[in-house]
């Protein structure tokens, strides 16, 4: 086992100073960091722990407007009473996460920060056209994924919050991996007064994106049945061992027409 020296954050200002220490990382739920440590994909030569900030955790609503703080796990997401009201397409999305487990541990800042391409929340992120909040300014979702595991966070920014407003109308689907829960293809569509969206995980050689076929589709009738003969390219789209492009064009239609009718249901 190699030397890390491991610090328990006082505040989010700690953190930040921390994080200027060496190789420094950030460890919330830690869900990406422990195993990377384990299998040496990482090496930080500290670990900064902001899971038990207060100020990062909960899940905030007020009117249309919610709020959640970083260190808020998947679990307290899918069983917040005031979520599930205002936006209980989220709160179903984060119980469809791993296990109890990683729902009890993980963290939907930690998820947001690592951006792996097959996560649920990116999706919900960009769909629901979210603010990811950090100690040094507000980055809108559509800016913050930039590819597969890349953010527009810089050196020594911290998550500290997501916000968003609740759209009229959404919902989640995804085609699980049996072994690991991660999306195969997940669709979360969104619609509000600014019109329709519709975000894919899971499916994209660069992480996390719209579905300009999807959403045309919908803004003409935002109805399981206007999906109905849909042709998603497969161009960009990954294969690998669980999938061709082909096949994960096909779900993104599938997953998509699940999660209209659900929206609608």
């Amino acid at each position: 086992m190699y030397s890390v020296n491991y610090h328990r954050a006082a505040s989010i200002a700690d953190a930040a100073k921390l994080l200027k220490n060496g190789d420094a990382k950030l460890l919330s739920g830690g869900m990406t960091l422990i195993p990377a440590m384990k299998t040496r994909l990482a090496a930080p030569s500290d670990v900064v722990d902001i899971s038990r900030l207060k100020d990062l955790q909960g899940v905030k609503v007020s009117g249309n407007t919610v709020t959640i703080g970083a260190a808020t796990t998947h679990y307290d997401v899918s069983v917040d009473e005031k979520l599930r009201k205002v936006c209980p397409a989220l709160a179903h999305m984060a119980s469809l996460i791993g296990d109890p487990a990683v729902r009890h541990k993980g963290t939907i800042g930690g998820s947001v920060a690592n951006n792996d391409p097959a996560a649920d929340y990116p999706a919900a992120l960009l769909a629901l056209d979210a603010t990811i909040v950090t100690n040094k300014r507000e980055i809108a979702a559509a800016k913050f994924f930039k590819g597969l595991f890349e953010t527009a966070l810089k050196d020594g920014e911290i998550i500290t919050a997501v916000t968003f407003t609740a759209p009229a109308k959404a919902a989640y689907e995804k085609f699980r991996n049996p072994a690991s829960r991660y999306a195969i293809v997940g669709v979360f569509v969104t619609k509000g007064k600014d019109g329709v969206r519709a975000a894919v995980t899971g499916a994209g050689d660069e992480g996390v994106f719209r579905s300009k076929e999807v959403e045309a589709a919908l803004t003409k009738n935002f109805d399981a049945s206007a999906l109905d003969g849909i042709k998603v390219s497969a161009k960009g789209l990954m294969s690998d061992m669980h999938a061709s492009a082909d096949y994960r064009a096909n779900l993104i239609a599938v997953m998509a027409k699940r999660a209209v009718a659900a929206a609608n249901a």
